[in-house]
């Protein structure tokens, strides 16, 4: 029965299997916890050098848990309760007893949260940090919808366009293409903080880091020049994190697999309806994408 449970909940809700086998799901939060507590007991983090954290939240305006994933194998390493610098000393002092060894940590790739790059500066000394190319873009692609938020408030051409400067071009439907066609010529200030966007695309596919950070500086002083206040706010917090930005030409990486992860976290999250504990949403993550080797019995 145990390895039922166990390997049902890799894919179905506790709910769904405490019906499905008429018991409590008390029983089976039981059995899952004991199951995944073995399987982290027997794990060697002792290779693990690439590192990346992101948070999540439990529940909408609920508690975070911080996740932390070996880049190299796409692998959830810890999870833990918050997202502030204790974090970071929690997921060390999990490491170091597993085997992992702090001063092995070459890289950590996060968003440009202050408690995240403290942690790690603190706890990790020996590692580089690299700030997540998908949270750059985010902040101007923030940028972009303010600047389109206050311009519409007098150009109701721009009514009902947010994802049209959202979204790659690439990646927009048809009729957001017809729209964007009907705009481009125009003289729109949310046209021009879209181009911004577009060529701070660009930097992130250089190979060389002097010729990326000499690009990364023309577009700092486009960015800066442009007379639209959110865009220049955005270019500040990126000249102010300028060395973790201009890191990824080296390292390479980002948080695209914990991305992924987070894909399969919300999903499980959205399925559930709720863990009344976050001690039991953390079981979910490990049995979901820890990709732990349990000792069923046969």
């Amino acid at each position: 029965m145990d390895s039922m449970i166990v390997l049902m909940a890799q894919h179905m809700t506790v709910t769904a299997i405490a019906e499905m086998i008429d018991e409590h799901d008390t029983r089976i939060w039981r059995v899952l916890e004991h199951y995944v507590t073995e399987a982290r007991s027997n794990e060697d983090f002792s290779k693990v050098k690439s590192v990346g954290v992101d948070e999540t939240s439990r529940a909408k305006g609920h508690k975070y848990v911080s996740v932390f994933i070996d880049l190299d194998k796409s692998k959830v390493v810890h999870v833990c309760e918050g997202k502030d610098a204790s974090t970071i000393e929690s997921f060390k002092t999990d490491l170091e007893q597993h085997k992992g060894s702090s001063e092995n940590i070459n890289n950590f790739c996060c968003d440009m949260s202050p408690a995240f790059i403290s942690g790690i500066e603190n706890s990790f000394p020996n590692a580089s940090i690299t700030f997540d190319k998908f949270h750059v873009m985010k902040l101007i692609n923030e940028a972009i919808d303010k600047v389109r938020r206050e311009e519409q408030s007098h150009n109701a051409l721009l009514k009902k366009t947010r994802y049209v400067w959202l979204k790659n071009p690439e990646n927009l439907t048809i009729s957001q293409n017809e729209r964007f066609r009907s705009l481009k010529d125009l003289r729109l200030k949310t046209l021009k903080a879209y181009n911004i966007k577009l060529a701070l695309r660009d930097f992130w596919n250089y190979k060389n880091p002097l010729s990326a950070e000499g690009y990364l500086k023309r577009w700092y002083f486009w960015a800066t020049h442009s007379r639209l206040k959110p865009v220049i706010d955005c270019a500040k917090t990126i000249k102010q994190h300028w060395n973790g930005i201009t890191n990824y030409i080296k390292t390479k990486i980002d948080n695209g697999i914990l991305e992924g992860t987070n894909s399969l976290i919300q999903a499980a999250k959205d399925s559930a309806r709720g863990f009344r504990s976050t001690k039991n949403f953390i079981i979910t993550i490990y049995l979901r994408t820890g990709k732990l080797k349990f000792n069923l019995p046969t």
